[in-house]
C-alpha cells in the first residue's frame, strides 16, 4: 500500500513537471508569504491542513517610484472541518499600470492519513472566476479606443487550480498547477504573461535547540517558471524562535531576493517583506515591500 502511494506520488509529481516544462510561465516575483506564512496561498492542497481557521491578508507595493506602479492584494480563509477535508477561499487583485485582474476561488482539499498521525497526502482543488480589464478611467489617452473596449467586453472565464502535497513531522513536499484553462484551452483570456501556472517546492524543518525559547531552521527549494523566460529556482530558510518570532531570506535564480521577519503574538501574526528588482529592471526601478496580516480562529 505505502509503495503503490509513493508510486502514485512520483507519476502524479512527473506529470506536472512535464506540463511545466511544456509550457514555463508563473509569476516573476510571487507573494513571499507563500513560501512558509501562508503555503494555501500557492497550493490548495494546503487548505485546512491546521485546525481552526486561518485568515490572511496581504499588501505589496512594487516599483513605488514609478507612475501606474504594479501592487498587489490577497485575501485567504482556510478551514479544517475535519481530519480528512479542508475548504479555502482565495482572493486575488493585481492593478500594474492600466491592467487590472481580479480572481476569486473557492477550495477543496482531501487530506489522507499515511502511516501515523504526522504524515499526510493531500490533494487539492480550486474552482473560481478570473476577471481581466483595462482601467480606461485613468487612461490619458481616447477613452473610446476600440481596442480597449473590445478587451473589456471580454467576459469573467471559469479558471481552477489542481495540487498535491506530502507533509510529515518535518518533510513536506508540494506541487501545484494554477491557472488550468491556460493548459486546456488558449485563447485572448490565457495569452498575458506573468502568469502562475505552476509552482513546488520541498523542506525540511530541524530543531536547533529544544524547550522554551528553542531555535527552529526550515530549509526550502522551490521551482517555478515564468512565461517567456527562463523556470526559477527559489533556495532559502526561515529561521524561528519559540514559534513566535522568524526571519527568513530566500534567493531567486532571477538574480534577486527576498528577505523578511515576523513575529506572533497569540493568535496574531504579522510579517515584513522586502523583495530586490530582477537583474533584468534593477537599473530603472527599486524593489518592492510587501505586508502580511495573519489571524487563527475557531481553534479545535
Amino acid at each position: 500500500m505505502k509503495n503503490s502511494i509513493i508510486k502514485g506520488i512520483g507519476a502524479v509529481a512527473f506529470l506536472l513537471l512535464v506540463l511545466s516544462i511544456t509550457e514555463a510561465s508563473a509569476q516573476l516575483n510571487p507573494m513571499g508569504s507563500l513560501y512558509f506564512q501562508n503555503r494555501y496561498l500557492g497550493n490548495p492542497a494546503m487548505a485546512g491542513t491546521e485546525k481552526g481557521l486561518d485568515l490572511n491578508l496581504g499588501f505589496r507595493q512594487q516599483w513605488s517610484n514609478i507612475p501606474g506602479s504594479p501592487a498587489i492584494q490577497t485575501l485567504t480563509a482556510d478551514y479544517g472541518l475535519n481530519d480528512k477535508v479542508g475548504l479555502g477561499l482565495n482572493i486575488y487583485n493585481d492593478k500594474s499600470g492600466l491592467f487590472s485582474r481580479t480572481r476569486s476561488v473557492a477550495s477543496f482539499a482531501y487530506h489522507l492519513p499515511l502511516d501515523g498521525e504526522e504524515q499526510h497526502l493531500s490533494f487539492g482543488l480550486s474552482l473560481g472566476f478570473m476577471n481581466e480589464r483595462i482601467m480606461l478611467e485613468n487612461m490619458d489617452g481616447d477613452p473610446n479606443d476600440i481596442v480597449a473596449s473590445n478587451f473589456n467586453d471580454r467576459d469573467t472565464y471559469v479558471d481552477g487550480d489542481f495540487g498535491i502535497a506530502y507533509s510529515g513531522e518535518r518533510f513536506t513536499f508540494q506541487a501545484a498547477l494554477p491557472n488550468m484553462k491556460s493548459y486546456f484551452k488558449k485563447d485572448i483570456n490565457t495569452s498575458s504573461v506573468d502568469r502562475s501556472t505552476f509552482y513546488s517546492a520541498a523542506s525540511y524543518k530541524l530543531s536547533l535547540s529544544e524547550g522554551v525559547g528553542g531555535f527552529g531552521l526550515e530549509p526550502m527549494v522551490a521551482f517555478r517558471g515564468v512565461k517567456g523566460m527562463d523556470n526559477i529556482i527559489d533556495a532559502g530558510a526561515n529561521l524561528t524562535y519559540d514559534e513566535k518570532l522568524n526571519l527568513f531570506g530566500m534567493y531567486h535564480s532571477s538574480k534577486s531576493a527576498t528577505i523578511g521577519i515576523g513575529m506572533k503574538y497569540l493568535s496574531f501574526g504579522i510579517n515584513g517583506m522586502y523583495t530586490t528588482a530582477t537583474s533584468a529592471l534593477r537599473n530603472y526601478a527599486n524593489g518592492n515591500f510587501e505586508v502580511s496580516l495573519s489571524m487563527r480562529l475557531l481553534k479545535k
